[in-house]
């Protein structure tokens, strides 16, 4: 349960990040780097999200589980 509460918070946090990204290039209109570190931020989540769930799956922790269909 703890798990999922982590994922949904980078999960939200990715978006927050990338929502206030695309605030920052209608509002400064490429004349401030605030666009760039925004996304800068939503991809380094991203990418710590993804090897953090990786290192989940190797030590056990999450348990990937199949889709059942009908």
């Amino acid at each position: 349960m703890l798990t999922k509460i982590i994922v949904i918070l980078f999960l939200l946090a990715i978006l927050g990040s990338l929502g206030s990204g695309l605030f920052y290039l209608m509002k400064d209109k490429g004349s401030s780097d605030r666009t760039v570190r925004a996304l800068t931020v939503r991809i380094s989540l991203s990418v710590l999200l993804f090897m953090l769930l990786m290192l989940g799956y190797l030590t056990g922790l999450l348990q990937p589980h199949g889709i059942h269909t009908g």
